[in-house]
Order: structure tokens, then C-alpha cells, then sequence
């Protein structure tokens, strides 16, 4: 947890989370509430509110018109309610949608990725393969995973320079056999 001037709020979310029969584990530097080694829910505190997560919150009813997608379009399971002052947290609708979590996770309602996700090499990308086929050699050498995250992270670029300087720094990185974001996974 970042910021302490919401630590009463955290607690109080993570106060109703414990009474149910999630085991707390702690994943990413954060608690992570999870049953049977199924992440279900996770407790945030940020500059202007504190927020439960629902890692598979797609799936929960939504009464209240409270879950929002943290990025639309890229967050594809993920729930998060979002609340701006203490008085805002009413224990038995928390409680309520946690519940429902539960029973979803235990149904096996849980968000499957999209296996055909082919993202097309852009020009650039493979103009840099025509130059350097050791390059072409090891990139496709890498899970489709870690090539599809090289190949976003060219694209997510809106100037040529900036791609071609992101295709510049990942070649060694890509040459050793390592993904983009290989670093913070360990």
C-alpha cells in the first residue's frame, strides 16, 4: 500500500475480505486474496481514493453500477470499485460483491485469454530482420507471448524515431533470448 492517509479504508476492506474463507498471499508487493490458488480480490490505496479489485470481475452481477475497467480496451476481466471517502464504503454491499466473487471463483468463472492473438510484424520490424537476420533468428526463436509484447511495444510508439530507437535497445535483449518485461517477472 502507497499512500497511508487511506490506511483506516484499506483496513476496513481488508477486515470484510478476511471474514470470508479467502487466504491472504502476497503476489506483486500487494495482498492478494485468492481460494484455491485462484486470485479473486485485491485492495488498493492511491492519491485520491482506495480501491477493491476484482480480478475476474467481468463476471460479477453489478448491482449497483459500482465496478469500473481500469483501461478499457487493454483490462479485459479485471473490476475495480473505486471509493473517494470513508463514508462511501457500505460494509454489507462490499461484503455482497465479495461473496459473489467467491462463488464465481469456486464455479470456475474465470477469464480464459483470446489464444488467436497473431499481431502482424510491423514494416519496421522487419526491415530491422532484413538487416540483421541473427536478429529475425532469435525473435522468432521467443514465445509468441514475448514477440507479441516486442511488437506492441514498437507499435505503441506514434513517431518512426521512437520505434526505431525501441527496436534499437530491444535487439540485445531479443538476441539473449529475453523478453521485453523478463526483468520484473523474477
Amino acid at each position: 500500500m502507497k499512500n497511508e492517509a487511506w490506511n483506516a479504508e484499506v483496513d476496513l476492506l481488508k477486515s470484510i475480505i478476511e471474514e470470508t474463507e479467502l487466504e491472504r498471499t502476497t503476489k506483486w508487493g500487494a495482498d492478494v486474496y485468492v481460494i484455491n490458488n485462484i486470485n479473486v480480490i485485491s485492495v488498493g490505496a492511491f492519491k485520491n481514493y482506495v480501491s477493491i479489485w476484482f480480478y475476474d470481475g467481468v463476471f460479477l452481477t453489478d448491482p449497483l453500477g459500482v465496478l469500473g475497467n481500469s483501461q478499457e480496451g487493454k483490462t479485459k476481466a479485471l473490476r475495480h470499485w473505486k471509493f473517494y471517502a470513508a463514508k462511501e464504503i457500505d460494509v454489507d454491499k462490499v461484503r455482497e460483491y465479495v461473496l459473489e466473487a467467491i462463488q464465481n471463483a469456486k464455479m470456475g468463472k474465470t477469464w480464459k485469454p483470446e489464444k488467436n492473438s497473431k499481431v502482424d510484424l510491423p514494416a519496421i520490424l522487419e526491415d530491422a530482420f532484413e538487416k540483421n537476420p541473427d536478429f529475425k533468428n532469435a525473435f522468432f526463436a521467443l514465445t509468441p507471448g514475448k514477440q507479441k509484447e516486442y511488437i506492441e511495444h514498437i507499435t505503441s510508439a506514434k513517431r518512426e524515431a521512437t520505434q526505431l530507437s525501441r527496436i534499437e535497445k530491444m535487439q540485445p535483449l531479443v538476441l539473449r533470448g529475453e523478453g521485453l518485461h523478463d526483468k520484473y517477472k523474477k
